[in-house]
């Protein structure tokens, strides 16, 4: 028999535990200001994007004209020719990677990728699946590629197409790997085919509204591009946009007849919810709220820097950048704060939804915390002493 008050029960305490988990945390690039209740009704319909946005379908419980303006909105802030660029709605930025890097096999099959040791962990798992043969460039200390590795080691390799994996936001440090340096490369090297696919998860809607930004758009000679909808934007479902040049995408397209569409995403059935969760908050937010936005979190960003140096704590940070990297604090502020490590680093991000006040209280405990470990270890330093006497 079902127990409808255990049920409720349940579902409270998982909305209180996330509720609690969403207020804290800093240490990832999610949007968190964002109310999407207004959407609510929708959950309550069937909704299958099946197959090419651009292509209609027999199963038309969709928002494929939903998605289509998802897509221009995206093509249009990243400067490419509506008439030539495709794109769809993704489950995330892996998913868009994974598609990016399709392209490029299917267009050079013989192709080499480059990408830097700062690359996502996915990009491996996903030249594991397509079986691309790869090589990893070394990475600076700011954590952008080192054009110097990847010059010489495409020398090496110039007999076969060279295919450019490019992090326009690293995880880690933010850095950006600039496509105008990647292009100069290939105009000294005098390399006919070649492909350029950037990884914009976090910075793909940020970057176009920062002054003075590197170029990493259609217009600087990309040819596909990746970008997060759960990060700057806030939507509650992970996804993403793939954008990319028609002529490539045509080129892997097969028309299937059981849903009378064609076939030109990574998986069949897609979430039809994230495209309308993208297109209202493009609405509700326009060019000119996603510019403001932008604009407190780099005041955020400053902020934090700012305040951190002052109290003595040691912070990295690229320019322009929302990400403050920090040695790695003890596991009672990475597990309160929910921080991203990787080595001896870590790090807080001033996204949509961080405040002063929120830096203002994750450096008083970070303070706190640094007094009990220094506290903790004179104790044991004075009970080793003890214990020596014996």
């Amino acid at each position: 028999m079902i127990n409808q008050q255990k049920i409720t029960e349940r579902l409270l305490s998982e909305y209180e535990r996330l509720k609690k988990g969403n207020e804290e945390f800093m240490g990832y690039p999610l949007a968190k200001d964002l109310s999407f209740q207004e959407l609510a009704p929708f959950l309550d319909l069937q909704i299958n994007n099946v197959g090419d946005p651009f292509t209609t379908s027999s199963l038309t419980v969709d928002t494929k004209n939903i998605e289509i303006e998802v897509i221009q909105f995206f093509a249009n802030l990243l400067r490419a020719k509506q008439e030539n660029t495709w794109g769809y709605v993704t489950n995330g930025g892996s998913e868009g990677n994974l598609y990016g890097l399709y392209l490029a096999r299917e267009i050079y099959p013989k192709g080499i990728v480059y990408y830097s040791e700062e690359t996502h962990y996915s990009v491996k798992k996903n030249l594991h699946l397509l079986n691309i043969p790869n090589i990893v460039i070394k990475s600076d200390i700011k954590g952008e590629m080192d054009y110097g590795d990847l010059k010489s080691t495409v020398l090496l390799n110039r007999r076969y197409p060279a295919i450019f994996f490019l992090n326009i936001g690293t995880t880690m440090k933010e850095a950006i790997d600039q496509v105008a340096k990647i292009k100069l490369i290939i105009q000294e090297l005098a390399i006919k085919d070649y492909y350029i696919h950037c990884d914009a998860a976090f910075l793909g809607v940020i970057l176009p509204f920062v002054p003075d930004s590197p170029a990493f758009d259609f217009r600087s000679g990309i040819d596909s591009i990746s970008i997060s909808g759960h990060k700057f934007l806030g939507s509650p479902i992970p996804c993403g946009v793939v954008l990319c040049k028609k002529s490539h995408s045509d080129k892997i397209g097969k028309s299937i007849s059981y849903v009378d569409t064609m076939d030109t995403t990574i998986s069949g059935s897609r979430n039809g919810l994230s495209p309308l969760i993208l297109w209202y908050t493009l609405k509700k937010l326009g060019f000119d709220g996603l510019q403001k936005r932008v604009l407190q979190c780099l005041k955020v960003a400053d902020y934090a820097e700012r305040r951190l140096k002052e109290e003595g704590i040691q912070v990295f940070r690229n320019e322009r950048a929302l990400t403050l990297v920090i040695e790695k604090p003890s596991k009672e502020i990475l597990n309160k704060y929910q921080l991203a490590v990787e080595g001896n680093i870590a790090h807080i991000l001033a996204v949509p939804g961080i405040t002063k006040q929120h830096i203002d209280h994750f450096i008083h405990d970070l303070l706190i915390s640094e007094m009990e470990e220094d506290l903790g270890q004179k104790d044991e330093l004075k009970m080793n002493e003890y214990l020596k006497s014996f």
